[in-house]
């Protein structure tokens, strides 16, 4: 049997799901069977300060493949590498780092990957 594909459009300003966090949230939607989030961290956000408490893992657990639309993002991975990401930045982040606004604007990224469970709860988040 032919299957006709269909387009989908969604918008990340009219998410179907947004979870708040410390300094942060993330809008949500799933296209193609996959979960597309758009997150803000206002400045004084850090992973292990805002996220660690929903995740209770040790470091971000969720890889990220990330568009960086603004702001300066600093990232440390747990071997110690560390690396500032900014706007125009595609990223590919794998398990096992924190993160943190540096300076006073609002980070925005658009992640492709590792939304499905973020900032969700023990047992189903990173």
């Amino acid at each position: 049997m032919n299957k006709t594909k269909k387009m989908e459009v969604k918008n990340l300003n009219s998410p179907e799901e947004t979870r708040n966090f410390d300094k942060g949230k993330v809008d949500l939607v799933k296209i193609g069977g996959a979960m597309v989030g758009r997150a803000v961290f206002q400045p004084g956000w850090k992973w292990s300060e805002s996220v660690k408490p929903i995740a209770k893992t040790k470091s971000c657990e969720a890889p990220h493949f990330q568009y960086h639309v603004s702001g300066t993002l600093r990232v440390r991975m747990d071997d110690g590498t560390e690396r500032d990401l900014k706007a125009g930045d595609v990223s590919l982040l794998p398990s096992g780092h924190d993160a943190w606004v540096v300076g006073n604007d609002p980070v925005v990224v658009v992640d492709f990957q590792g939304m499905l469970d973020y900032a969700r709860g023990p047992g189903k988040n990173r």
